[in-house]
C-alpha cells in the first residue's frame, strides 16, 4: 500500500526574503510566508513562486507572515514594490512598525498627517523663495 502524504508536506518551499527601506533605514529584513499589500487597484497577497513584477503602493497597512505564521504589519506612505526571485523589496518614503492594528492605523494617521504638513510648509516657504527670486531678476535695483 502506498502511503500518501499531503501536498504540503511534499513541496518545501523556500521563504521569500522581505525588505522594507526608506530614506533613512531598513525597517524590516526578515524571511516570510506571505505579503499582503495594497496597490493603486486594491490590495493583493503574494506567495513564495509567486511571479515577478513591479508594483506602486498607496498608504496603508502591508502585512507580512514570518516563518512560525505570525502576522505583523507595517504602515507605509506610498512606494514601490519589487518582487524578483525570491526577494521582495519595498522602497518607501515612511514604514512604521507594529504588532496591533487598531494603535498601527491611528499612529499612521498620525504621522503621515504631520508629514503630509511639514511638506506643504516646506513646498510653500519654496515657493516665497522662488517668487523672490523672480522679482529681482525682473527688477534687481528695487531688491537691493
Amino acid at each position: 500500500m502506498i502511503s500518501r502524504k499531503p501536498a504540503k508536506e511534499l513541496i518545501r518551499v523556500r521563504p521569500m526574503q522581505l525588505e522594507i527601506l526608506t530614506p533613512l533605514q531598513i525597517s524590516v529584513r526578515t524571511p516570510v510566508r506571505r505579503i499582503v499589500a495594497e496597490g493603486p487597484d486594491g490590495s493583493f497577497g503574494m506567495l513564495p513562486h509567486h511571479i515577478d513584477f513591479v508594483s506602486q503602493l498607496v498608504p496603508g497597512i502591508l502585512v507580512y507572515e514570518d516563518m512560525q505564521g505570525e502576522e505583523h504589519y507595517a504602515a507605509v506612505n506610498f512606494g514601490t514594490l519589487i518582487k524578483c526571485d525570491d526577494r521582495v523589496r519595498i522602497a518607501t518614503r515612511s514604514a512604521i512598525l507594529g504588532e496591533n492594528l487598531d494603535t498601527l492605523e491611528a499612529r499612521m494617521k498620525r504621522e503621515f498627517r504631520q508629514q503630509d504638513e511639514e511638506e506643504r510648509e516646506a513646498r510653500s516657504a519654496l515657493a516665497r523663495l522662488e517668487a523672490q527670486m523672480i522679482r529681482h531678476f525682473l527688477d534687481p535695483e528695487k531688491t537691493q
